[in-house]
């Protein structure tokens, strides 16, 4: 699986330094279940993802939404365990989903309408 970096440039800070890259029906399909916790430095980007649920979930987490082009279109904070979200459409159309550990979005100031960059990593 890939492993990508997501900065903010707006806000020049590194929202998350190692996100597997889920894009296939199996690894979206297992996402971060199976976990008992996810760190700082972990997330996941599964592609397409326009909705999530917490359903078999052990934690809480944040959920940023991203167009095709990157830019934040929704987030939630803080989405704990048998919950579900669906991405609402507040600056484009919604592609994928950025799972992060819970207060990443408070802490790197991810707001709607950021330009994400996504770049592989070794």
């Amino acid at each position: 699986m890939k492993t990508l970096v997501v900065r903010n440039p707006a806000r020049g800070n590194v929202v998350c330094p190692q996100v597997l890259l889920a894009n296939n029906f199996w690894t979206r399909g297992k996402g971060l279940l199976g976990r008992k916790g996810l760190e700082e430095k972990d997330g996941i980007l599964l592609v397409p993802g326009t909705s999530i649920h917490m359903f078999g979930m052990k934690f809480a987490i944040d959920v940023v939404f991203l167009t095709k082009e990157n830019r934040v279109t929704d987030f939630i904070e803080n989405i704990g365990p048998g919950k579900a979200h669906v991405a609402r459409n507040n600056a484009g159309k919604p592609h994928s989903a950025l799972e992060v550990a819970a207060g990443t979005i408070a802490r790197c100031g991810v707001q709607i309408g950021d330009q994400l960059e996504l770049e592989e990593v070794g």
